[in-house]
Order: structure tokens, then sequence, then C-alpha cells
């Protein structure tokens, strides 16, 4: 009964999965695209929240990721 309890970085390199195409492919994404100067460029045109009933348009920064995905 004198073995070592796992800590937690422990328990994570026991448990590491696999890396998905999808992860794989949006990793890649993050460091290939420039958000920054991509997201000014939409921003004026982007919906804004407004008081109106209706659904709230996504965030910014999640709507150019998606489209991307898609395509």
């Amino acid at each position: 009964m004198g073995g070592k309890q796992l800590g937690l970085s422990d328990y994570e390199q026991t448990t590491a999965k696999k890396q998905t195409k999808r992860e794989k492919f949006l990793a890649e994404m993050e460091v290939v695209v420039p958000w920054d100067s991509l997201i000014a460029l939409i921003e004026p045109h982007y919906p804004k929240t407004s008081k109106k009933s209706g659904r709230p348009p996504y965030p910014l920064t999640t709507t150019p990721r998606i489209h991307l995905l898609q395509q």
C-alpha cells in the first residue's frame, strides 16, 4: 500500500488523448490567420445588439472562425 499518489499533471499525461483533425486545424488556423486585422475589417459592418426583440448576434470573434470552418 505504499503507492505514490498521482498529481494533476500525472493524471493529464496518463489520460492524454490523440489530437483530432478538427483540433489540429483550429490550432493551425490560430497561427496562420491574422485575426486582429480581419476583425477590424468586419467590425464596422457587424450588427450591434439592440433593445428590440430577436436573437442577439454571435460574438464577432466567433463568426469568422465558424465561417472558415465551414469552408
